[in-house]
């Protein structure tokens, strides 16, 4: 663990204030490791927005929600992707191959980036302890938006690690020798620091592209985690705060739903330099050549009923001597980009899951009204009221594939919540049971033995 928590803050502050623009003062204090002098980065608003605001940037560069970590990695982890690139060394063909071990790098990058925000979201915690000089209404919302990226990141690694190391501290002699929270726990921990978050923030947003956490996305975050939980009246009541907020409205045009001024949208990350394209626009991309990294399954692509608008309008077609392949295109700016964001959570997401959850309480009327609006849009009949229990349930998972292939590892986290991880051995020949978490990475191990034992199977 010392590779993830015995971070010097004083170079993470200075890194994170130089990436925030709004920010002109510059940190000249050597700071021990493992605390930071709130007097000095929280002196007042402006500089505690900037550490935000780099931890924000920060998420953009290297984390779970990055454009090409969770829907890249996840997506050929599970069966949304095929990696064409079989002799690479990359680590990426065993994780399509699901046959990755402990010392994988992605398996370990992946860690490595979620834990080192959830490091900095520790620092910005404890700094608004002690900032006496900040209104208490701008450190009620830092907070908020601090304890959500934090739960955030909490919430991808423990869906795709198991039982995780939970730190809540900077402080490097706790959490050199932490040991491992289970699953349940850690998910009750989100919970509650979601909870607290959403008390904490207002439905307004700070920035018109939306690129800032609200309630409302927090409130999402929530629904999500309680989900998971099977939790289903409790997310019934979260997820209609969101689908009833004038805030949001379902957009109804295919090729609008990427476009960063959508009402739809909930949270987007914004990219580093003006005019750059987002990840997503560019790493799945190939042309007039066979795939020689990633593309699109065979078994996405045939899960798509004639006319679905989704995959005429968010794949790209690539014809090479007789063989045809398919492309994510959900995003279409790459280069120049004026118009799209990263999308972290859209309306659509609240709609699925709320059908998901209103199903499960046998409400099948109401469910439909939220599953038949995204299958409208995508030029899909609609479903009716003869549809049983479980077809409706079966009809909402193929929704989530279609709508989300490729984002934010959704195939995984919906598998996962429906118990039916184990049908990807339809299509994944190495897939085991076991493959339902990653191996812990083997530097954390070694260098933190309370993390024992290693998940099963690895």
């Amino acid at each position: 663990m010392k590779s993830i928590f015995n971070i010097i803050i004083t170079a993470a502050l200075i890194y994170l204030m130089s990436i925030a623009v709004s920010c002109e003062k510059i940190l000249e204090v050597e700071l021990p490791d493992n605390q930071i002098l709130s007097e000095t980065v929280f002196s007042d608003t402006q500089t505690a927005n900037a550490v935000l605001s780099g931890l924000y940037a920060g998420l953009w560069e290297s984390s779970p929600v990055t454009g090409d970590q969770s829907g890249r990695l996840l997506g050929l982890y599970t069966d949304d992707l095929t990696y064409y690139a079989v002799s690479a060394t990359n680590g990426l063909p065993e994780l399509s191959n699901n046959t990755q071990i402990d010392s994988n790098q992605f398996v370990s990058s992946f860690w490595n980036a979620a834990y080192q925000k959830i490091y900095v979201s520790n620092s910005i915690l404890e700094g608004l302890e002690g900032a006496h000089h900040i209104p208490e209404a701008d450190k009620a919302r830092i907070k908020g938006e601090t304890l959500v990226i934090r739960s955030l990141l909490f919430f991808y690694v423990q869906q795709v690690y198991g039982d995780i190391p939970y730190p809540v501290t900077t402080n490097y002699m706790i959490n050199q020798s932490i040991s491992k929270t289970p699953s349940s726990e850690v998910l009750l921990r989100i919970e509650s620091d979601v909870k607290e978050a959403i008390e904490l923030l207002s439905d307004t947003y700070r920035h018109n592209e939306r690129i800032y956490i609200n309630k409302k996305a927090a409130q999402l975050l929530l629904g999500k985690v309680q989900m998971q939980q099977l939790k289903w009246a409790e997310a019934e009541a979260t997820l209609k705060t969101i689908v009833q907020s004038p805030l949001y409205q379902f957009q109804n045009d295919i090729t609008k739903v990427f476009l960063k001024n959508g009402s739809h949208i909930i949270w987007q990350l914004k990219p580093k330099n003006n005019g750059d394209a987002v990840r997503e626009a560019t790493i799945y991309y190939f042309a007039n050549v066979a795939p020689t990294s990633m593309a699109l399954s065979a078994s996405l692509v045939s899960s798509f009923q004639s006319g679905d608008l989704r995959k005429q309008y968010w794949m790209g077609v690539v014809t090479v001597g007789g063989n045809t392949w398919y492309r994510a295109e959900k995003y279409k700016a790459r280069s120049a980009n004026s118009t799209e964001n990263s999308i972290v959570f859209r309306l659509e997401e609240a709609y699925l899951l709320l059908a998901e959850a209103l199903t499960q309480q046998n409400k099948m009327t109401e469910a439909l009204q939220f599953i038949n609006p995204i299958r409208q849009r995508a030029g899909q009949p609609l479903l009716g009221s003869a549809v049983t229990q479980q077809q409706l349930l079966e009809e909402i998972l193929n929704e989530n594939r279609k709508e989300f292939f490729t984002e934010m590892g959704h195939r995984f986290l919906d598998l996962k919540r429906a118990g039916k991880l184990n049908e990807l051995q339809l299509t994944k020949p190495n897939w085991k049971d076991i493959h339902k978490v990653w191996p812990l990475p083997q530097q954390e191990l070694l260098l933190n033995t309370h993390l024992n034992p290693q998940n099963l199977g690895y």
